[in-house]
């Protein structure tokens, strides 16, 4: 059964939400975009564009994989969608994927 933070995470997804969370005893700002498992494991690859961590955040965000038994005081927060620039490798944080921002959430038409 997936934890609280789990379906946090993945509600987000589905609604382009942004989390507050605190990982690894840091307050951390981000989009989650994957979630799913890696050996049995709760993982998520977001965007973090707020917040600290243990290695400098760089101005514009960066990518982060978190292991969801790590993270405490999970909220969503209304903001704008955001993302990193283009991978030109895949990604390796969730192996079993069981959402993927970029596939499963659909869009209706964009405004000009």
């Amino acid at each position: 059964m997936p934890s609280a933070a789990y379906k946090l995470f993945r509600r987000a997804i589905l609604e382009e939400k942004q989390i507050t969370c605190v990982y690894n005893g840091h307050h951390r700002e981000l989009c989650p975009h994957i979630i799913g498992y890696t050996n049995e494991e709760e993982k998520v690859l977001a965007f973090q564009f707020g917040g600290s961590s243990s290695s400098k955040l760089p101005p514009r965000g960066e990518w982060r994989c978190l292991v969801l038994a790590n993270v405490e005081d999970v909220r969503l927060q209304e903001g704008p969608w955001r993302a990193g620039s283009r991978h030109s490798q895949q990604q390796r944080c969730v192996e079993d994927v069981d959402l993927d921002v970029n596939v499963h959430v659909r869009k209706g038409p964009r405004r000009r």
